[in-house]
């Protein structure tokens, strides 16, 4: 075992322990963040979520590196959209809905092209994948079940959208007793004012669901762990 490392954090520096830590990236996929992807077809700035690619892909090497778990996660639906509620399939007045084909295929259909990661982050083999059918990503999913068995009790969590999956998947982590650190350049909403928002309601009222942080700290203590032997 290794003892924990300091990541410089809001509202106070996160204790990380390297060992029992998992790096998750949320939902990177094409559909949200590819030209002509269902993102843009709801009247988005794709560039807003594009910025994040860069410094996940810095984090995700180091995470590698330093022996992290890595879980990624999609959403999307089984082909026939039995596991897509009605309420969510027709909220909304957008262009194109789920299970529509799109640029990339049936718009958020697990197996479709646009469904899948965007290939600066695509994972390694052996690497946890997570297909969920919601917002949060411990909603109908293995996921509490593949951290509990690893012995994770805390995540460093990145992706899209912040003020959505991301901020979902932290509350219900915060629920079941995770220590969560949000990454603020690694996470990324298509609203400006969503993104700064979301993140500032996260390590509110001292750290009422987590930590906020940013990749250069993180990349620094991380260039110091190594993977344990024991």
């Amino acid at each position: 075992m290794t003892e924990p490392v300091l990541v410089p954090a809001d509202p106070e520096p996160f204790a990380l322990p390297p060992d029992t830590t998992a790096l998750m990236l949320i939902d990177m996929q094409r559909d949200f963040l590819l030209p002509g992807g269902f993102g843009e077809t709801l009247g988005n700035d794709v560039t807003q979520l594009q910025r994040v690619v860069p410094p996940l892909a810095r984090v995700l090497e180091a995470a590698r590196a330093a022996g992290l778990l890595v879980v990624h996660t999609r959403e999307g639906h089984l082909p026939d959209l039995s596991d897509c509620p009605p309420a969510k399939l027709r909220r909304g007045n957008p262009s194109q809905r789920i299970g529509d084909p799109g640029r990339y295929g049936r718009i958020l259909v697990r197996g479709e092209y646009g469904h899948d990661i965007v290939d600066e982050l695509a994972p390694l083999p052996g690497e946890a994948v997570i297909d969920k059918p919601g917002k949060g990503a411990f909603y109908a999913t293995g996921l509490e079940q593949l951290l509990r068995d690893a012995g994770i009790t805390h995540l460093v969590v990145t992706g899209v959208t912040t003020e959505v999956c991301v901020h979902t998947t932290v509350r219900e982590a915060n629920d079941r007793g995770f220590d969560v650190l949000v990454l603020a350049d690694c996470v990324g909403s298509y609203f400006p004012e969503f993104q700064r928002v979301g993140l500032r309601m996260v390590s509110a009222q001292g750290g009422i669901f987590g930590w906020v942080g940013d990749s250069t700290a993180l990349l620094s203590v991380l260039s110091t762990t190594a993977p344990s032997t024991v």
